[in-house]
């Protein structure tokens, strides 16, 4: 499965750090605004990341004290069964189900995390709807999975070659350079940029959130 740059069982304290990273809608504060950092590692010194963006500069970010990092894996279209949850970011393909770009697969203890649909900015006019699964069927160009959350439903298709991860664990050794993240932040009046937690991909995988 290729993974395109087009742009989500760990400890409690792990797990909260990379939802609120990867998934969450958190309030800007009112001096800062929230951002996430897109791209590839260029260099990690002490508590400085500067990440070559998707856009093509680069960003230097201050990680804050006792900063965490998650790691994000490839997974499967065939991993995703009934009674999973998962976050499914999408756009709108004017007939027929929603298009699915990106698909996050949460571990069992995670079940419920933001749990609702809302604006993503992974691409223009994108959803993230956080859900379970209540039927994942293949179709003739890939699979369509039906989404419950909150008493609605959503049917999302899911095309051959979508990039699918799950959440894993990780380390600060991972944020090796070239290594793809996923930087969830907070940018001052003054351009500068800090954060609290990196979502890493392990092996070479470009985390799509």
């Amino acid at each position: 499965m290729s993974h395109k740059p087009h742009s989500g069982i760990f400890t409690a304290v792990i797990a909260g750090s990379l939802v609120a990273l990867a998934l969450s809608q958190a309030a800007q504060a009112q001096d800062a605004q929230r951002i996430r950092v897109r791209g590839a590692i260029e260099s990690l010194s002490g508590d400085t990341l500067v990440v070559k963006t998707r856009e093509g500069n680069d960003a230097t970010v201050a990680l804050k004290a006792g900063w965490k990092v998650g790691g994000i894996r490839q997974a499967s279209v065939e991993d995703i069964k009934p009674g999973d949850f998962v976050g499914v970011a999408s756009l709108p393909k004017g007939t027929g189900p929603d298009g699915a770009i990106e698909v996050l697969i949460f571990p069992a203890s995670m079940k419920g995390t933001g749990e609702g649909n809302r604006p993503w900015d992974a691409q223009p006019n994108s959803q993230m709807t956080n859900a379970t699964v209540s039927n994942a069927v293949k179709s003739v160009d890939g699979h369509t999975v039906t989404l419950t959350y909150q008493g609605k439903e959503k049917t999302i298709s899911i095309a051959d070659g979508t990039p699918i991860v799950t959440l894993a664990p990780a380390t600060k050794d991972d944020l090796k350079p070239g290594a793809g993240v996923v930087v969830t932040g907070e940018k001052a009046a003054d351009g500068s940029i800090s954060a609290s937690q990196i979502a890493v991909g392990l092996n070479g995988v470009i985390p799509p959130m």
